[in-house]
């Protein structure tokens, strides 16, 4: 699996974060980083979950 961000879209509110604190991070200049773009499929549930948090949309799984 594969974390794909739309930047455009992103509003670095931080819902990912606190979902799947070691994929997403929001830093002190409010940017959201992508810390896993391909996390271990252990993560796949807290990815899941921040793909719904999202309030844009900008979040999503790829297979690969």
């Amino acid at each position: 699996m594969k974390v794909v961000v739309n930047f455009d879209v992103c509003e670095s509110n931080a819902l990912c974060m606190e979902a799947a604190p070691e994929v997403f991070e929001v830093r002190d200049d409010d940017f959201l980083y992508i810390l896993q773009d391909e996390p271990s499929d252990d993560l796949r549930p807290k990815v899941e979950q921040a793909v719904r948090q999202c309030p844009k949309q900008a979040i999503s799984i790829v297979e690969e």
